[in-house]
């Protein structure tokens, strides 16, 4: 028994030493070193992230003095970065110290378009870094570029073509570096007079892509109503500034200048001013805004312009909030003049889709139905003319009719249409700006006096007058409708005209166009005005009987529409024998189902 106990006992040993001697393989050996690697590089690595997050937020904390606004605009000649020509999705990284932004994804990989902005602030590194990637493939960029900020001037938009590495590929950007600090009240480093004057008349210059400058000086602000600490941004077609913060007090005062190059002078200077607290700024709303028309400035003079609501119709919310500003515009009159039948420059950033607004659609509804009432009542006074209703307004504009065709020319019809502006280039002339004025503050008073009253009332019939408007929408529409259902008829009657949909009326027409040539080679153009206007006023006594007509909409009512041809279309009639032959089909058919 003990000899059996004892074999026992060295066998469980044996098969424990053997479990431990398993237990320390050499794989497991290497495992554990690996693990203690592993654990090692852990460790590595999360210093490193820390000594990261610990520069980060050291260089956050440090001051900058300058903010850089990016716009991302769009990219071309990229096809030939991807392999296979096909991308899940274009996008761009940029980095400006150790601020990184990532723009949204474009499907476009022919010619992909961002027009997005980014916000940074440049503390000790000018270099901004912008790379391309596919959505596909993020492991490597598909090209990349640097822009060395230093070489830029600050406060002025820079629209840039950079090329992405050595190929033809090439992505558009704007920078704007504005500096966030306080200048003297005298101190300004814009140069216009040395720009100015290669804007004047007599330099011939056929670059149209600047035709002058702009020269705005920030003064300050009053009546916001709180003490903010305010900045403003001003604008002009896609050149961005943006202002230091500035106030506390009841008197903003920035006394900052800029320039703007004019790409076309009808532009408008858009003014908005903003409050730097962390509610306003993730609403992104602005305490008031102005818009300025450049042609509408008068050089050096010092004036404030009111601020306004988001709507731009009436003030914003303060005593009479104001901002003042001084500016000077000098631009090319020749080339300002060539511009302005171009076409207009096309916004980087682009709005957001206008929201359904049934008053707006009212508004416009109503305005659509007024123009074909009016349409309608002038077609009612054309034809009234003719019937001689008052006879003596009649026979004056038959005379009028045939002085004017007797001594009418082709080069007097431009001096017929400066009439209108010759009229009120007069009237406003001579007319009486200071009684226009009293008489405007004189009612200004009486509405300020019946506010409170107009208040109440409006808000009492508030829900009446939106009752009416919804019942009255259902009339205006109908008449919006049916003008709109008019013109697309007669717009499908031409096209149905010239393309022989009835080809009797289309010869009819040929000839009548034919008889017209040779009638105008012929007869003097101003005989046959008058002899037209004799036979409008003189048919009444003609055909005293006749109905009231107009003879062109009545021969574009023969002509149908698509509508109509769809009802003339003509149906397949089988004739006997394939009528035989349909029905043996559809009995073999039947029987075979």
């Amino acid at each position: 028994m003990n000899n059996m106990d004892t074999s026992s006992d060295t066998a469980v040993t044996l098969r424990n030493n053997s479990k431990s001697i398993r237990r320390w393989r050499p794989s497991s050996l290497i495992n554990i070193v690996s693990k203690n690697n592993k654990h090692d590089s852990v460790l590595q690595s999360l210093d490193t992230d820390k000594e990261k997050k610990l520069q980060r937020s050291k260089s956050l904390n440090a001051k900058w003095k300058t903010a850089v606004s990016v716009v991302l605009i769009e990219a071309k000649n990229i096809s030939y970065l991807l392999d296979d020509g096909m991308s899940k999705g274009l996008f761009c990284k940029l980095r400006l110290g150790v601020e990184s932004f990532k723009s949204k994804s474009s499907s476009n990989t022919v010619h992909p378009e961002w027009r997005e902005s980014f916000k940074m602030h440049l503390f000790h590194d000018n270099i901004l870094h912008i790379s391309l990637w596919d959505k596909g493939n993020q492991k490597t960029s598909l090209g990349s570029c640097v822009v060395d900020l230093a070489k830029y001037q600050k406060e002025r938009t820079h629209d840039l073509w950079l090329e992405l590495g050595e190929g033809p590929g090439k992505i558009h950007l704007s920078i704007t570096q504005c500096a966030i600090q306080t200048v003297g009240q005298n101190q300004c480093t814009c140069n216009f007079n040395k720009q100015k004057d290669k804007y004047k008349i007599s330099n011939v210059d056929t670059d149209l892509n600047e035709v002058g400058i702009l020269h705005v000086k920030v003064i300050g602000a009053r009546g916001l109503g709180s003490k903010p600490s305010a900045y403003c941004t001003l604008q002009v077609d896609n050149q961005r500034v943006q202002t230091h913060r500035a106030g506390t007090s009841g008197e903003i005062t920035w006394n900052r200048c800029y320039l703007f190059n004019i790409h076309d002078i009808a532009s408008t200077l858009d003014l908005k001013l903003y409050e730097s607290s962390i509610a306003n700024t993730l609403l992104n709303e602005s305490i008031g805004k102005v818009s300025i028309p450049l042609l509408r400035i008068e050089n050096d003079e010092m004036r404030w312009y009111a601020l306004k609501d988001r709507n731009k119709r009436n003030s914003a919310r303060g005593n009479f909030p104001r901002v003042l500003l001084q500016m000077k515009v000098v631009f090319h009159p020749v080339k300002a003049s060539i511009k302005l039948f171009q076409a207009k420059e096309e916004r980087h950033i682009v709005k957001k889709g206008i929201k359904f607004d049934i008053a707006l659609l009212y508004s416009n509804v109503v305005f659509v139905s007024n123009v074909f009432r009016a349409l309608q009542e002038f077609n009612e006074f054309y034809k009234r003319v003719f019937e001689w209703d008052d006879q003596e307004f009649s026979f004056f504009v038959l005379m009028g009719w045939i002085i004017f065709c007797y001594f009418i020319r082709i080069w007097v019809i431009p001096l017929f249409l400066l009439l209108p502006f010759l009229w009120y280039w007069i009237w406003n002339r001579h007319y009486d700006n200071v009684a226009a004025a009293k008489e405007q503050a004189a009612q200004t008073e009486e509405v300020d006096m019946n506010n409170n009253n107009v208040k109440i009332q409006d808000e009492s019939d508030k829900g009446l007058i939106s009752r009416l408007k919804i019942n009255e929408l259902q009339r205006v529409t109908i008449t919006v409708t049916r003008g709109i259902e008019m013109i697309a008829s007669y717009s499908e009657r031409v096209y149905n005209l010239v393309t022989f949909k009835v080809p009797f009326i289309s010869y009819v027409t040929i000839c009548i166009l034919a008889v017209a040539s040779l009638g105008l080679y012929v007869i003097p153009f101003n005989y046959i005005l008058m002899g037209f206007g004799i036979m409008k006023f003189t048919r009444k006594y003609i055909n005293p009987n006749r109905v009231l007509n107009n003879d062109l909409l009545d021969f574009f009512s023969r002509i149908p529409d698509d509508a109509i041809l769809k009802d003339w279309k003509e149906l397949h009639v089988p004739k006997p024998n394939e009528d035989e032959n349909t029905k043996y089909l559809a009995r073999s058919v039947s029987t075979s189902i």
